[in-house]
């Protein structure tokens, strides 16, 4: 079903000590009935020689192993780099703690066909356990206040009704890229290690030009934060993760220009800390404070371009 001249895509999974949700979401991959794709898969520096071991059950895929762990932008720009060597037309960010429908691909592809000005199209995405409810449906940017509202969210997949498919930024959950929109656009801005960089990347993609749409017909099924849901002393998400989307909200904030957004999040994430010191959940109030500090009063840096 090839809807553009010689497609060609790579899809990109960042593995980092995730073995089973990879296995699954691999083997999900193989029932894709798209002509022409590749996986490459970036190992994260993941424990117990992962990388090799999912290559061992999966030899169709390319291994790239990160001698560290790089994060989500990192790794998955060793990837997009790989893969644009490569010469691919089309590149797809892919969580690895998902599993796809086998047409999904080609509807994805078939959104680009449609729509010559698209540089970024998302899949309609489920909750794995939960798959008569949304995950996503794509995001909606409110420059006010610099909020990202993810669309669709819980709502049952029966009762919802996509009232338009053009969107302000795709998830990185998965999100299929052309080839032109990275060139001109940049790859990943890696200071944000994980959290908010899809917002940002998407941003830049619309102000390159580039459309972002939902391919309402294309599904997949999410577990959703399967490499940050662990047990902590404090609950199930790490200090980590609190810190990362706190620091990188304001980065996001900053690279935008967005005074009003600056406040509002500072009195937000401060609710945040509050409610974590009535919990006595000490390591994440402190890991709020800390990415309030960082956000604010880090050296903005660019993302690079490839060559």
């Amino acid at each position: 079903m090839a809807f553009i001249p010689d497609p060609s895509v790579a899809i990109i999974l960042v593995n980092w000590n995730g073995l089973d949700f990879t296995q699954e979401c691999l083997n999900s991959l193989r029932n894709v009935d798209f002509p022409d794709f590749k996986i490459i898969l970036v190992d994260n520096a993941s424990q117990n020689q992962e990388g090799k071991r999912l290559k061992k059950s999966f030899p169709e895929i390319e291994l790239i192993e990160n001698t560290e762990n790089l994060g989500f932008s990192g790794g998955n720009n060793v990837g997009i780099r790989y893969a644009l060597e490569q010469g691919v037309s089309h590149i797809m960010l892919l969580n690895n703690d998902t599993v796809v429908a086998p047409d999904f691909l080609g509807e994805m592809m078939r959104k680009f066909h449609q729509d010559p000005n698209l540089g970024v199209v998302q899949p309609l995405i489920l909750f794995l356990n939960d798959p008569k409810k949304i995950w996503s449906a794509g995001g909606k940017w409110v420059p006010s206040i610099g909020r990202a509202i993810t669309l669709g969210d819980h709502e049952p997949v029966a009762d919802y009704r996509c009232k338009k498919t053009d969107l302000d930024w795709a998830t990185g959950c998965c999100m299929l890229i052309s080839r032109e929109a990275i060139l001109k656009t940049g790859l990943l801005n890696e200071q944000y290690f994980a959290y908010f960089e899809d917002v940002e990347w998407s941003l830049r993609f619309r102000k390159a030009g580039f459309e972002i749409a939902l391919a309402e017909k294309a599904l997949i099924y999410h577990e959703a934060s399967g490499s940050s849901k662990k047990t902590h002393s404090e609950g199930t998400l790490s200090p980590r993760v609190f810190y990362y989307n706190v620091r990188n909200q304001f980065l996001l904030l900053r690279s935008q220009g967005i005074p009003v957004g600056m406040v509002y999040h500072f009195f937000r994430f401060l609710g945040w800390a509050g409610y974590f010191l009535i919990r006595g959940r000490f390591k994440k109030m402190k890991s709020v404070f800390k990415g309030m500090r960082d956000g604010l009063s880090a050296e903005l840096k660019t993302a690079t371009r490839w060559p």
